[in-house]
């Protein structure tokens, strides 16, 4: 409920009368927005006495003392001049450029009056120049231009401040600039460095206050204001300065809005000057069009569609009051003057003005004031037009109905003296506060400072957010391929690198082995982001993805290995194809992080299908060469995005049967146990009773590893059915590394210690089995052979812990390195690689003397070659015959590949062999045993990729 703000008793009928008319105009305005007259209270009795005057008067100060307190902006006139005119024209600057009473206590904030500020100007450069003693019209004008520009065309030019008081004002807190200020620092803070965070505060700071400064010595872009467009097209002076019409004012030509504003600046100031100098037409149109900037400036105020819903805001209309307008104190010329311009202007404002006239007053028209060209004039063409120019400035008054018999927008209230001295009514007069709407609540600057705030705090949460999710993450501009997984800490950025921020090896110092050392995992992606740039916008090029693991949550970087030596072959394709080569269609790399073991390639997977699907160049994915227990879904998914997946050294022997999609470059289990049967039979048929145990990780460990699960199963069968008697299964627990101390003692202290052992693990885990094998009693006695899946090449075998004297140990390697034909790929590959070393004097290393390239430490993982070879195949079918293919064109295409100059043999995926044994996939089998200090391989058997004759036995020999 509204809250009342003042009681009083209406001490006549007509004080209730004319207090009840005036309030359903303020209230009713909100609803319907009523025409505002001008409503002009006066004794009915023109003989009347000063007792009955001062009984109007006191109703109009009445209403106003009621409405002051009410937030309606009201504003009470007492003309102070020597003639009518200049107490006409004082009410008039009192209103636009004095407060208003209700200023600190408005509905919205105070009002502006820039036209009149505008003409305001032109008044004090007129008067400075007219005092200044006498000249030439033409040199008057030009002063009154200057002394405007002096003025910057603003009146009451404000003192100028201080660097400080500027600055100090531009941020202070309880602004909106400066909570603007004050949020976008916060924001700032939590995006970048405290020290550019503090240079971009400094610079702001100081264009602030430059920007104030500026702001008050000099309004920018003169020709654009409300007021100054106002000036140069109202009708009103059209006829002042018909050299310039109101069309020469454009926006977009400042210089021709710039010659009206003048030509009409000037006019008028010689219109201010001669009513200065006692002309009653000049005085006229001076005070007319003083009040009609009011009236201007007034709608401006109460305008729809405004941006800060002014209109919404301002329910109530701004009212003058004069408590006595007479003929000489100008209230009376006043009233003339906004009856003229609104019959003139047939525009509505929202101004409502009441008034009390004396008895005697008689409320009439403003006289007209005819003007003849003068007897002297000729009739002829001299004559005519003098009678023209006496027309075009007579013109601007000649349009007000000055002549007409009534006064259009005045309201006359005739009180008679009955009504004004009957006192036994005695009704209570209310009136309540103007309620704030919620248009001020919503769009109040406290509401938009909130807002704002808000909005900024919301966005730096989110920043935060964004920070925490994606890996590059900024408040603008963020990348959503690659996201954080993982806990704080141990976090590691999994996705695809499609931003120039996004790097998975960024500072990753680990090396290449071998000839490769000094060439670190870092160097090697940014080769690839290298070879990315210099791939040309009209290019015809293909994208492949890299998918594999990129990154550790741990220090040892040493886990990052695979992913180093597999992204190096994809390297070696690319130069080879955009550099070495020069093939018309380019290849263009991704690279995508799975995460440490691969344990997060679902992720990884999800954001290459994002990528893909934005980016038609992108063809397939080569990687994903870790076996777990999402392999499975991995590849379902890019089947169902349409993407081939050429695998590197997954060995999975159940992939292959599932997906069309899968194609495989590594031997499966199955095919690897197949070869190693081979052998285990022939030790097998030495034994007189052949015994084995199979020793493999826990599969409820939580790393996903579907590989050793498939490898025991494997493993168990290639034993049973080359002889052996197979034992229990034994499991050991991965805790911060293999712990083999309880299952060996299990093995090695039962009642039949085995001959062989299949051992179901990795390489990493090999050096604990060796060392438990040749410490635990039981088994460091006897000889014992051990078969395992890995591919051991990853480990070098070169201290004397590396395997135990007593074991000889058989492994497969899924690179038969010296079974190719493409022999020299090694040494291009070393000289390629040995480009990206820094140029720092230092010399390279070279390929290991006296022994084939292909066992240098570089290359002898095999590794870097069957991702080498996976990218060649995948691009062969992404660009045969240099024609660019789309992603389901590049999988039928693999079903025909065959790449016969590749270093492991022929690159086939045909899937048409009836059996194991006639694979196309290359495969050796390599013994490793002690005979000395250090462990000595050598080749058993192995066949290259491709259609290469089954292995035998005879081949196998142990």
């Amino acid at each position: 409920m509204a809250r009342e703000v003042w009681r009083d008793s209406a001490e006549n009928e007509a004080a209730s009368a004319v207090f009840h008319l005036m309030q359903q105009l303020i209230d009713r305005y909100r609803v319907n927005r009523p025409v505002m007259p001008l409503v002009v209270a006066q004794a009915a009795d023109a003989g009347a006495g000063p007792e009955i005057d001062g009984r109007v008067e006191q109703i109009v100060h009445q209403v106003h003392r009621a409405n002051q307190l009410r937030r309606v902006p009201v504003r009470l006139l007492d003309g102070d001049g020597s003639s009518a005119y200049e107490a006409a024209l004082d009410m008039v600057r009192t209103l636009s450029e004095k407060p208003w009473e209700t200023r600190d206590s408005s509905q919205y904030k105070p009002f502006a009056f820039p036209r009149s500020r505008l003409l305001g100007a032109i008044e004090q450069a007129t008067a400075a120049v007219v005092a200044s003693g006498g000249s030439t019209a033409r040199i008057r004008e030009e002063r009154i231009l200057e002394q405007l520009g002096r003025l910057r065309w603003r009146a009451d030019r404000p003192r100028r401040g201080t660097w400080w008081d500027s600055l100090r004002s531009s941020v202070r807190p309880e602004t909106f600039v400066g909570a603007l200020f004050i949020a976008l620092l916060s924001v700032l803070l939590g995006e970048i460095d405290w020290l550019l965070t503090a240079l971009v505060a400094a610079v702001a700071l100081i264009g602030l206050a430059v920007m104030r400064l500026v702001g008050r010595a000099a309004p920018p872009l003169l020709w654009l204001r409300r007021a100054s467009r106002w000036f140069a097209t109202t009708s009103s002076l059209a006829a002042s300065s018909t050299g310039y019409p109101s069309d020469g004012w454009s926006r977009l030509s400042p210089s021709g809005s710039w010659r009206v504003i003048r030509a009409r600046a000037a006019a008028v100031a010689e219109r201010v000057a001669d009513a200065g100098a006692g002309d009653e037409q000049a005085r006229q149109f001076h005070l007319e069009l003083r009040v009609q900037a009011l009236l201007e400036d007034l709608r401006h105020n109460y305008r729809p569609h405004a941006l800060d819903w002014r209109r919404g805001k301002r329910t109530v209309p701004p009212v003058v009051f004069l408590p006595r307008a007479t003929q000489d104190n100008g209230g009376i010329l006043l009233i003339n003057a906004i009856n003229n311009v609104r019959s003139r202007r047939s525009e509505v404002d929202p101004l409502l003005l009441l008034a009390s006239l004396p008895a005697a007053e008689i409320m009439r028209h403003t006289p007209p004031l005819p003007r003849d060209p003068g007897a002297g004039a000729s009739a002829g063409s001299s004559g005519a037009r003098a009678r023209y120019e006496r027309w075009v400035d007579d013109l601007s008054l000649g349009q007000s109905p000055v002549a007409a018999a009534t006064l259009a927008w005045v309201l006359r209230l005739p009180l008679s003296t009955g009504k004004l001295t009957h006192e036994h009514a005695h009704a209570q007069l209310i009136t309540y506060r103007v309620r704030r709407t919620w248009a001020w609540w919503v769009m109040s600057r406290a509401s938009i400072a909130l807002i704002v705030v808000g909005s900024l705090l919301g966005a730096f949460l989110w920043a935060a957010h964004w920070r925490d999710t994606y890996c590059h993450g900024p408040l603008t501009g963020r990348n959503t391929d690659a996201v954080w997984a993982g806990a704080a800490g141990d976090r590691e950025c999994v996705g695809v690198a499609t931003a120039p921020e996004v790097r998975f090896a960024r500072g990753n110092g680990l090396e290449l082995n071998g000839a490769g050392k000094g060439v670190t995992f870092d160097r090697i992606e940014q080769a690839i982001r290298e070879e990315n740039a210099d791939i040309e916008p009209g290019d015809s090029y293909v994208t492949v993805v890299y998918a594999g693991p990129l990154t550790a949550t741990g220090k040892d970087r040493e886990a990052t290995r695979k992913g180093l030596e597999e992204l190096t072959g994809v390297y070696l394709q690319q130069r080879a194809v955009n550099k070495t080569v020069r093939r018309s269609v380019k290849l263009r790399v991704l690279t995508a992080n799975g995460g440490e073991d691969m344990l997060r390639q679902l992720t990884a997977v999800r954001k290459i299908i994002e990528v893909a699907r934005r980016d038609p160049t992108v063809v397939g994915v080569v990687g994903l060469g870790r076996n777990t227990d999402e392999s499975d879904d991995a590849t379902a998914l890019l089947r169902s995005a349409g993407l081939p997946l050429v695998d590197t050294t997954n060995s999975s022997s159940d992939l292959p049967r599932l997906f069309p999609n899968y194609f495989g470059l590594a031997a499966t289990d199955e095919e690897q146990t197949y070869a190693l049967g081979l052998v285990a039979r022939q030790i097998a048929k030495k034994l007189e009773s052949p015994h084995a145990i199979v020793l493999s990780r826990r599969t409820l460990n939580g790393d996903k590893d579907r590989y050793t699960a498939e490898q025991r199963a494997a493993g168990r069968e290639m034993l049973r059915t080359s002889g052996f008697a197979v034992g229990r299964d034994v499991e050991f627990d991965l805790a911060g590394g293999a712990s083999l101390n309880a299952p060996l003692t299990t093995i090695c202290q039962a009642e039949r210690v085995p001959d062989a052992l299949y051992f179901a693990g990795r390489v990493e885990d090999v050096r604990t089995l060796m060392r438990g094998l040749s410490e635990t009693t039981g088994c460091s006695d006897r000889p014992i052979t051990v078969f395992t899946g890995d591919d051991l090449t990853k480990g070098t075998f070169q201290d004397s812990t590396s395997i135990a004297t007593n074991v000889t140990l058989y492994h497969s390697s899924l690179a038969p390195l010296d079974r190719g034909r493409n022999l020299g790929f090694y040494g291009d590959a070393h000289r390629t690689l040995r480009a990206l070393l820094p140029d720092d004097g230092k010399p390279a290393a070279a390929l290991a003397p006296g022994r084939p390239a292909y066992e240098d430490d570089l290359f002898a993982s095999g590794q870097t070659v069957i991702s080498y070879s996976a990218t060649a195949a995948l691009y062969d079918a992404a660009a045969r015959g240099d024609v660019r293919r789309s992603a389901a064109e590049t999988w039928a295409t693999l079903h025909t590949v065959d790449l016969n100059n590749m270093p492991t043999g022929t690159i086939s995926f045909s899937r048409a062999k009836s059996s194991v044994a006639e694979n196309v996939h290359g495969i050796n089998i390599v013994k490793v045993v002690r005979p000395g200090p250090t462990a000595t391989r050598s080749l058993v058997c192995g066949k290259p990729a491709g259609n290469a004759p089954r292995l035998t036995a005879e081949d196998c020999a142990p």
